[in-house]
């Protein structure tokens, strides 16, 4: 099972997690429906969360290779008060070009029963969510891309 190998939690079908709009870094919103199409790594994480920063280069990697074929990582960081002062040069170390939306008062955090960081969530192109792991997870990995090829939007 594609899911067990890459420990990833799968949900029974047709789950939606809950809708949101959000502030992007570094500016501008989005919300999930914006992404409604695709092949979604819902990815909840804070500037102080240690597993969340180690993580993170593994998400770019899996962004960048699969971008063009309907998938986009979504950071979420749930850093109180979204201090651009940190934010900023924590996103420019780590490099990171996926978008990246704020949620500095935990509300969508916890729509999501967000429960400890990192916490993913897979979501099926149309919103169902297929899937989702609590903890720092390598998702460069083959487990990881296997499942992700399973998930993808139709071409």
């Amino acid at each position: 099972d594609p899911f067990e190998k890459a420990g990833v939690t799968e949900l029974k079908e047709g789950q939606r997690g809950p809708a949101f709009r959000l502030a992007r870094f570094p500016g501008g919103a989005a919300s999930l429906d914006d992404f409604r199409d695709k092949l979604v790594v819902l990815n909840f994480w804070a500037t102080w969360c240690q597993p969340c920063t180690l993580e993170m280069p593994t998400l770019e990697t899996l962004w960048q290779e699969y971008r063009e074929r309907g998938l986009v990582v979504v950071g979420v960081s749930v850093d109180r008060g979204a201090p651009r002062a940190l934010l900023g040069p924590y996103i420019k170390n780590l490099k990171l070009t996926f978008p990246i939306l704020l949620d500095p008062d935990l509300k969508t955090a916890a729509a999501w029963k967000v429960t400890g960081l990192p916490a993913t969530f897979l979501v099926r192109p149309g919103g169902a969510v297929a899937g989702m792991v609590v903890g720092a997870r390598e998702w460069d990995s083959e487990e990881m891309r296997a499942l992700v090829e399973t998930l993808l939007p139709d071409p």
